[in-house]
């Protein structure tokens, strides 16, 4: 997998030939390209209908690319209502194959407009990325780590609307991925945090995960 932190909590994922966009939040204060670039998707991602989430920005990206829209069932309608052909309307613990990628939606501890806010993991057939959402940390997440084994998980670090580093770290151990990515902090001042204070943070509490920071506009493989 290449994974490119587009700003915020949006991410580019590719592998196996597939483009993934998660909460592609491109008109963002730390986003580093915009729809206008985007000329490749075949999958969008939305954990939940806030704005610094980019569900306006998906319909767009699934319209320009013929991608297929996947969220909670009642974003997803919303979205089949607004014109976007390729919808999924999963519900919490729901999977759906998209040509050989499998998406489930997995529960978050949230708040949104319309539906519920949700995570997503995704098993492309060479690797599986687990992107939180927005979320305080939850016992679950040890579940999803037996369960589902995520290679790299997205984890929000910038407390006020999400976890904070020390639940983030927690949550990492829960999870056990070989990589972890801090997301969701610095984009406004009520959320700034030092990722590598959670770098070292995870280090002690789960030292077999690598956290990876990223930049916005900056990749990794995995």
């Amino acid at each position: 997998m290449k994974i490119t932190y587009l700003g915020h909590a949006s991410f580019k994922i590719e592998g196996d030939g597939k483009t993934i966009f998660v909460d592609p939040w491109l008109t963002g204060p730390k986003s580093t390209t915009s729809i206008d670039k985007v000329d490749k998707a075949d999958i969008v991602l939305v954990t939940h209908d806030h704005g610094d989430h980019g569900y306006a920005e998906a319909i767009k990206i699934c319209k320009k690319t013929g991608a297929t829209f996947v969220a909670i069932n009642e974003l997803g309608i919303k979205a089949k209502d607004e014109g976007v052909s390729n919808v999924h309307t999963l519900n919490i613990g729901g999977s759906v194959m998209i040509e050989d990628v499998v998406v489930t939606l997995v529960q978050a501890f949230h708040s949104s407009a319309k539906g519920g806010p949700t995570g997503f993991i995704v098993k492309f057939p060479s690797g599986t990325f687990y992107h939180a959402g927005d979320t305080g940390i939850f016992s679950t997440m040890k579940i999803f780590g037996e369960l589902y084994k995520p290679d790299v998980c997205l984890l929000p670090i910038g407390s006020y609307y999400t976890m904070d580093i020390q639940q983030a770290a927690m949550a990492t151990k829960l999870l056990n991925p070989k990589y972890v990515i801090p997301m969701h902090y610095d984009t406004f001042p009520v959320i700034q945090a030092d990722p590598k204070e959670f770098k070292e943070l995870v280090r002690k509490v789960n030292p077999e995960t690598e956290t990876r920071i990223l930049k916005p506009g900056e990749s990794t493989e995995i």
